[in-house]
C-alpha cells in the first residue's frame, strides 16, 4: 500500500480527519513533538521527520502541518505533497501575519486567548454544527501553549519562497483564516472553510483519493 503520511494542523491531531476515509492506503499520523528553546522551523522539521520511515512518501498537511510537510519535503524524497488550507510560500501567508511578525506583534497577544474556544474562534474556523464546535473546543483547549505560542511565531516569519515540486494544494473558498484569494493555483472547494476536514469530509475524500 502507498505509505502516507499526515501532518495534523496546529495543536491537532488525527482527530481532525475522523470524517474522511483512508482505506487502501498505509496512513501514519505524524505526532506533534515539543520544540526546544529558539528552535527553528528547519531544526524542527528535521526531528519531527525521523517518524517517517517509507521512501518516497506522500505527505499530507493540513494548515501549519502543511507548512511543516512542506519543510520536510526539503530534507527527503516524496511521492508528491499534498496542502490542505495551508501555504506553499512565504508569499500565501496574508500580509496582515507577515507585517505582526515583522513587528513582534504576535508577542502581544495573551497565548490563554488564544486557546479559548468563544464565538470569533468559530466564526474564523468556519464551524456549522454542535460536534464541530465541541471538538474545536477541545482541541483548543488541549494545545500546549508553548507549541501554540512557538507554532505562531514560525508562521508569522516563515521564509520559504521556492515551489516544492510535484505539490498539490487543496483549499476551501470560505477560508477566513488563510483566506483563499491569497493562494495561487489552488483545487478550490466551494463553502470550504478551515475546519472542512471535518464538515467537508465528503468532497474532500472524493477529491485526495484521485489524487492519490
Amino acid at each position: 500500500m502507498k505509505p502516507i503520511y499526515i501532518f495534523s494542523g496546529l495543536g491537532a491531531d488525527e482527530r481532525v480527519f475522523k470524517n474522511l476515509d483512508w482505506s487502501g492506503f498505509a496512513v501514519t499520523f505524524i505526532t506533534w513533538i515539543p520544540p526546544t528553546s529558539g528552535e527553528t522551523i528547519e531544526k524542527y522539521a528535521r526531528r519531527l521527520g525521523q517518524q517517517i520511515t517509507q521512501e518516497k512518501p506522500v505527505l499530507i498537511g493540513l494548515s501549519f502541518g502543511g507548512i511543516m510537510a512542506v519543510e520536510v519535503a526539503k530534507l527527503i524524497p516524496t511521492e508528491k505533497v499534498i496542502l490542505i488550507a495551508s501555504a506553499k510560500t512565504r508569499q500565501e501567508i496574508p500580509f496582515y501575519y507577515r507585517l505582526a511578525g515583522q513587528l513582534r506583534l504576535h508577542k502581544l497577544l495573551p497565548t490563554a486567548w488564544m486557546k479559548r474556544p468563544t464565538v470569533l474562534s468559530n466564526w474564523f474556523f468556519c464551524t456549522h454544527s454542535k460536534a464541530d464546535r465541541q471538538l474545536l473546543a477541545t482541541i483548543l483547549r488541549e494545545t500546549d501553549p508553548a507549541f501554540l505560542s512557538w507554532a505562531i511565531d514560525q508562521i508569522v516569519t516563515w521564509t520559504h519562497q521556492t515551489p516544492t515540486p510535484n505539490l498539490i494544494h487543496i483549499h476551501g473558498q470560505a477560508d477566513r483564516i488563510l483566506p483563499f484569494r491569497y493562494v495561487k493555483g489552488a483545487i478550490p472547494v466551494v463553502g470550504g472553510g478551515h475546519f472542512m476536514t471535518i464538515n467537508k469530509a465528503e468532497e474532500l475524500t472524493s477529491l485526495l483519493r484521485s489524487l492519490l
